[in-house]
């Protein structure tokens, strides 16, 4: 038996086993964060089990999965936090959670995600790196459970599949995410309502956004580099909510010989840092996570992020250099 095998059972004895559930993903939450939240809490639930959606913060959700039935999640954690399994999905660090001390307090924390770079702070845990998504993860699991695929458990895990993987154009679709896509439609998931609604539904605010980003674009190190950034008041401006500035990056790195694409936009959140930073790359050779973690932040090789309180020249600057380094041990 192999490690991910083994995972995968120690995964599905501790979910089979407990009645209990808190089930949370990381902050500011995106297509498979809130797909992955979503199908295990539906699964559980199949199981007879009593299982919570939680999502740290007051920050709106992203306004195209505002289709999901995410009717009973909750944005305070319920008060027997602390007797519940705490099931983290794609969270790669439980400080991502957004609650300092909702993992401490948990009875056991079960640990499913597909970032290379997770700390494995579970007490149980499967992360398993080549996946497409968490979603793809959790199909393994739902199997291992013996859950019955449905359509309203289908349709989150195809959205879970279909943004993390760029609409199947990004570098981790594999023979295996194409294969769960059209099991899922099989399954039943409406990837046409999907599709108008997360890609089609684009609000007015969200485009006078993204040509603030797009006008204040820049491109360093002859155009490898395009970076841009947004500012506090033009979300005031443009009545933008903070969730808008989601994809506004997959623009840029879309410019013809862009390797990193960059991102920074002032944080609207009280008490948050004052800039959070996106970083996509467009080549197998750069790891953008290593650049994240130099702000300590993380993600994926080719999509991360960060939170900085760093002014906006330094955080430009440092990751050119993040980059320059990178490039030149490709070419050693």
């Amino acid at each position: 038996m192999n490690q991910t095998t083994a995972d995968l059972t120690g995964i599905a004895d501790a979910l089979r086993t407990h009645e209990r559930f808190l089930v949370v993903t990381h902050e500011n939450p995106d297509g498979d964060a809130l797909g992955s939240l979503l199908a295990t809490t539906l699964a559980l639930r199949s199981l007879g089990k009593d299982a919570v959606m939680y999502l740290a913060g007051d920050t709106p959700l992203p306004r195209e999965y505002g289709f999901m039935r995410l009717e009973t999640l909750v944005r305070t954690p319920p008060a027997d936090a602390g007797e519940r399994v705490l099931v983290a999905v794609d969270c790669a660090k439980a400080e991502r959670i957004g609650d300092p001390d909702i993992a401490g307090r948990a009875s056991l924390v079960v640990n499913i995600d597909h970032h290379h770079d997770n700390t494995r702070f579970g007490d149980s845990n499967l992360i398993v790196a080549d996946a497409s998504s968490t979603g793809e993860v959790l199909r393994d699991v739902l199997r291992e459970l013996e859950v019955d695929l449905t359509p309203d458990l289908a349709e989150p895990l195809y959205i879970a599949l279909v943004t993390d993987t760029g609409r199947f154009q990004y570098a981790n679709t594999t023979p295996k995410s194409l294969r769960l896509a059209a099991e899922l439609v099989e399954a039943g998931a409406d990837i046409h309502a999907v599709f108008q609604q997360v890609y089609e539904s684009v609000e007015f605010a969200k485009l006078k956004l993204l040509a603030r980003a797009l006008d204040r674009a820049e491109v360093l190190e002859g155009g490898r580099v395009v970076v841009s950034h947004l500012l506090r008041t033009d979300f005031v401006d443009v009545g933008a909510a903070e969730p808008y500035s989601e994809g506004i990056i997959d623009y840029l790195r879309a410019v013809e010989g862009a390797e990193l694409a960059v991102l920074v936009r002032e944080q609207l959140s009280q008490g948050a840092q004052a800039r959070k930073g996106s970083l996509r790359s467009s080549i197998d050779e750069l790891d953008v996570s290593a650049i994240a973690r130099m702000f300590g932040g993380g993600g994926h090789r080719q999509a991360a992020g960060f939170s900085t309180d760093l002014p906006l020249d330094q955080i430009t600057e440092h990751i050119r250099q993040g980059f320059l380094a990178q490039r030149a041990g490709a070419r050693a």
